[in-house]
C-alpha cells in the first residue's frame, strides 16, 4: 500500500494559465488554481444576478463526453433575461468541458448557487476524488497550507487568522479530496468564506 503523504510533500500550485490545472495529477499537489480575470460581461452578469437578492440554484448530474461540448439547457433559467447570460452560460460550458477533458470524466455533478452566508463555515476536507470551485462574484473559498492547522479533530480546530489563504473571484481551483487514490489524509483543507456578502458559486464533481 502506498504510504500517506507527509506534510512536507503537500503543496498548492497557482498560475495564470489554465494549463496549471494539470498540476493536480502530481503527487503532493492537493490544489491547482488558475488565477484568471473574468471578462467584463460575465462580471456584470454575475453582479446583476446576485443583485436580484434571490437564493437561486441549479443542481444537475449529467453524462459527459470529452469530444463534445455539453449543452446545459435552461441553465439557471431564472436569469435568462439578464444581459450577459449567453456569455455566462458559454463560460460554464467551457469549464465543464475543460474539467471533463482534464479527468477523462464520464459523469459530472454541477452545482450553481447564489449564496449569502457560509455554506460550509468550518474548515474541512471533501470526501470526493476531486472538485472544481469558482466564485463568479463575491469572496472565494478559503484554504490552508499544510501544518497551519491540526488535521486530527479538524471540525473542532481553530486556525490562526493570519494563515488563511483566499481564492479571488474568477479563480478556478481544482481540489483533491480524500477519495483521490493515494491522497488519503491529504485532501485540501478549506471552507466557505465567513461573509454575508452574496456570491455566485459554481462547483463541479467528478462522479465517474
Amino acid at each position: 500500500m502506498k504510504p500517506l503523504l507527509q506534510p512536507v510533500d503537500i503543496r498548492q500550485i497557482h498560475g495564470e494559465s489554465p494549463r496549471v490545472l494539470t498540476e493536480i495529477f502530481n503527487d503532493g499537489v492537493n490544489m491547482a488554481a488558475w488565477q484568471r480575470r473574468l471578462p467584463v460581461q460575465i462580471e456584470d452578469f454575475a453582479a446583476l444576478l446576485v443583485g436580484l437578492g434571490q437564493p437561486l440554484e441549479d443542481l444537475r448530474v449529467f453524462d459527459v463526453n470529452e469530444h463534445e461540448t455539453p449543452l446545459l439547457p435552461h441553465l439557471l433559467a431564472e436569469a435568462a433575461e439578464l444581459q450577459g447570460y449567453e456569455s455566462f452560460v458559454a463560460d460554464v460550458r467551457w469549464l465543464v468541458s475543460a474539467f471533463t477533458c482534464l479527468l477523462g470524466a464520464r459523469r459530472v455533478g454541477l452545482r450553481l448557487r447564489v449564496l449569502q452566508g457560509a455554506m460550509c463555515p468550518r474548515f474541512h476536507v471533501d470526501n470526493v476524488p476531486v472538485r472544481l470551485l469558482t466564485s463568479y462574484v463575491g469572496p472565494g473559498s478559503e484554504w490552508l497550507e499544510e501544518d497551519a492547522i491540526e488535521r486530527r479533530g479538524l471540525h473542532l480546530a481553530q486556525a490562526p487568522v493570519d494563515n488563511i489563504k483566499r481564492l479571488q473571484p474568477g479563480d478556478v481551483a481544482v481540489l483533491k479530496g480524500e477519495k483521490w487514490l493515494g491522497n488519503e489524509g491529504a485532501g485540501l483543507i478549506h471552507r466557505s468564506p465567513p461573509s454575508q456578502e452574496r456570491r455566485l458559486l459554481l462547483s463541479l464533481d467528478w462522479l465517474a
